[in-house]
């Protein structure tokens, strides 16, 4: 064994795919790169995400108790990354990303029409956002492309490293 620098440790424990969230404050909707999420309960689905104060996303959000997390496959990953480094406050990250906003059913941020699944987010607990920017979100409605088939979901490893899903496999099991 070696040595890790503490620093390095989320390059370990990365939860799940990158994705984007959308969330609308004042009419105008916004999009932004994010990979601090995890699912916590499976029914209802319930997420917990961490959305940086520093983040312009971060404030609508909080206004707003709504947001959509959409799942981008490998195609879109430089798209990915272009979201992540730009602020919307500067920018339509919409428009400059070349993305097209769908309307959500139960929320007011959009959809994004490229994604391979979208999932309509209600904040249902903040009592963890002043100490650790974390939401717990409640997905109230789901929906996928099935034009895009086997998509493979970007895992972000730090530093500007990523990786795709890789070759699924079946074991045998008790959970449906």
């Amino acid at each position: 064994m070696r040595k890790l620098p503490l620093s390095k440790v989320y390059q370990l424990l990365e939860p799940g795919p990158v994705v984007l969230l959308t969330t609308t404050r004042k009419d105008r909707a916004n999009v932004m790169t994010m990979s601090w999420q995890t699912m916590v309960e499976f029914e209802p689905p319930l997420i917990a995400c961490v959305v940086s104060n520093a983040n312009h996303s971060f404030a609508a959000l909080r206004a707003t108790g709504e947001c959509v997390i959409a799942l981008p496959a490998r195609k879109l990953a430089a798209t990915v990354v272009k979201i992540g480094n730009v602020s919307g406050r500067d920018i339509d990250k919409f428009e400059a990303s070349g993305l097209t906003p769908l309307p959500a059913r139960r929320v007011a941020p959009p959809l994004i029409a490229e994604c391979f699944a979208n999932l309509e987010c209600k904040v249902v607990d903040t009592r963890m956002v002043n100490r650790y920017n974390l939401f717990m979100l409640e997905v109230v409605e789901a929906w996928i492309d099935p034009k895009q088939k086997n998509p493979k979901a970007i895992h972000h490893r730090g530093e500007g490293n990523f990786f795709v899903d890789g070759a699924a496999f079946k074991l045998p099991s008790r959970m449906p």
